[in-house]
């Protein structure tokens, strides 16, 4: 009887110790390569931005997408990214779960010739020629860096200026000029681009803010995706 009692609890054991590591492994098996380029086989036009930035001063988000059917879209930072020297230290962020299409571009400090002088001619980036005494960074009005919130979209050709934050869940129109801060949730279009509505009540946009679900853990965002895509806020707050 006793070796009997040993050998049940063994099988016990083993049987749970091998539930919980097809568990394990399922989970790990379920997490998506976050350092391939293309989320989608036979799908060169979409990649994960984050796994073909280079510079320093570009941070972006997991998840984040851009798509290109005009130029290679690994070539974003040279393509995307306008008048981004290393003299100004400026920075492009953009968040988590971004959707950005094809041609949008980021417009950056260096492309915002001085107002303050009496030229808009770049004298101090010409030293060689005119006053080696000028300090180049007075070629160019500064305006900040260009922040991007997360699960923000970006429509085709769109123009975003330097110094604009966007904020989480905004969506921003075809060929809009975004020259200003778009508020969260807030869809804009134009040039430059305006407010055309929000997305959902102040209520619900606080509750967004409040839940962060692209912060959550993979398995996390698995399990309630579907809540998420129906837009079921009451049942999402509750998990």
């Amino acid at each position: 009887m006793a070796g009997g009692s040993n050998e049940t609890v063994h099988c016990i054991f083993w049987n749970s110790a091998r539930v919980k590591f097809r568990k394990l492994k399922e989970i790990f098996m379920a997490i998506p390569d976050l350092k391939k380029i293309y989320p989608r086989s036979k799908d060169v036009e979409t990649i994960y931005l984050k796994n073909v930035i280079s510079k320093k001063n570009i941070h972006v988000g997991d998840f984040t997408i851009y798509n290109d059917f005009c130029h290679d879209p690994r070539e974003f930072e040279k393509n995307n990214v306008l008048y981004h020297y290393p003299l100004n230290e400026d920075k492009l962020i953009i968040g988590k779960f971004c959707s950005i299409a094809c041609g949008t571009r980021f417009i950056m400090n260096c492309a915002n010739h001085t107002l303050s002088s009496l030229s808009t001619y770049t004298f101090p980036i010409f030293g060689e020629v005119w006053d080696q005494t000028l300090q180049p960074r007075e070629a160019w009005d500064h305006k900040g860096d260009i922040v991007i919130g997360n699960d923000v979209w970006i429509g085709y050709e769109a123009v975003i200026m330097s110094g604009v934050h966007i904020g989480d869940g905004a969506i921003i129109a075809t060929r809009a000029v975004v020259t200003k801060d778009v508020l969260p949730y807030t869809i804009v279009g134009g040039v430059p681009a305006k407010p055309i509505k929000k997305r959902f009540s102040d209520e619900t946009i606080a509750e967004l803010l409040s839940l962060q679900w692209w912060n959550w853990s993979y398995e996390r965002i698995l399990t309630n995706l579907k809540l998420i895509q129906a837009g079921n806020i009451e049942a999402l707050k509750r998990k």
